[in-house]
């Protein structure tokens, strides 16, 4: 925080709320995605690109931090069917928010306002060749930023967006433009997990053993559940998959930090015995 007449620091403000993942091709380190976030724009798109593992995974980055996610699937105008995959993006989480645009048309953009506002700041996150820096383009009223089109044979785009970029809007919030990621590491996310899989997590708590695999076990009610097709063995896998991601993740990031705090306990140690007289 800075003084308004000598516009020197007074005050360190700690941060709303932290986006990060693992850096890609690096297991140890964390990347900062984003932070002070108030609303994210899960952007994803009509198409055959469409994917509900990366979904998931973008929802249990922004429940670990504590941000409300909105679902904002693009290229309306180029699908038969839209609705059909907002329907399949809301049966992620029943209080999900979706919103079907057309990134292209200000009248259609128009609905995402109310998350745009004074003092407000939105991030963008989803793959390449979604539609996120048109999207951006349309909001600021504005073709300033470079697009791309996106290959036809599978509806996959190339990095348009390479550093991630302020926008401010006239109606006084804050875009943050981010590149497509190809890898997204889930690490320190179990609250993350926990809230977009509470229906999992509440089913394992009825099985009759606490350490069920939910395999083979009697008295499973995840099994339970999906023999009433009350849950989807593949939301079930990708649970798993997830929770063992993170779990090595987290683990691995952690051993590393107690051995470097070993190695600069030792380091210390011996600089202070190198100051040291020896006896005589």
């Amino acid at each position: 925080m800075l003084d308004r007449e000598s516009l020197e620091p007074v005050r360190l403000l700690h941060r709303a709320s932290l986006f990060k993942r693992l850096a890609a091709g690096d297991r140890q380190k964390l990347q900062v995605i984003a932070a002070n976030v108030d609303t994210l724009f899960i952007v994803a798109s009509c198409n055959q690109d469409f994917n509900i593992a990366r979904l998931e995974r973008y929802l249990v980055l922004a429940r670990e931090a504590e941000v409300n996610p909105v679902v904002v699937l693009t290229k309306m105008d180029l699908a038969d069917q839209p609705e059909a995959f907002a329907e399949k993006a809301r049966a992620v989480q029943p209080d999900l928010v979706v919103e079907i645009v057309n990134a292209r048309d200000a009248e259609s953009v128009a609905r995402l306002a109310a998350w745009c506002g004074p003092g407000h700041t939105v991030a963008l996150l989803g793959s390449s060749g979604v539609g996120k820096s048109t999207l951006v383009n349309t909001l600021r009223g504005s073709d300033s930023i470079a697009t791309q089109a996106v290959r036809e044979e599978d509806g996959k785009g190339r990095h348009t967006t390479t550093v991630r970029e302020m926008h401010r809007l006239d109606g006084g919030g804050w875009l943050l433009d981010t590149p497509g990621m190809r890898e997204l590491q889930l690490s320190d996310a179990a609250s993350g997990l926990a809230e977009v899989f509470d229906d999992i997590l509440a089913l394992t708590l009825k099985c009759r053993f606490s350490n069920c695999t939910h395999e083979a076990e009697p008295g499973c009610s995840v099994r339970d559940a999906m023999q009433q097709g009350k849950l989807d063995r593949a939301r079930l896998e990708r649970w798993r998959k997830l929770a063992v991601e993170d779990a090595a993740n987290s683990v691995s990031r952690a051993t590393r930090r107690e051995r470097a705090d070993i190695a600069e306990n030792a380091a210390q140690a011996l600089s202070n015995n190198a100051g040291r007289r020896p006896r005589r």
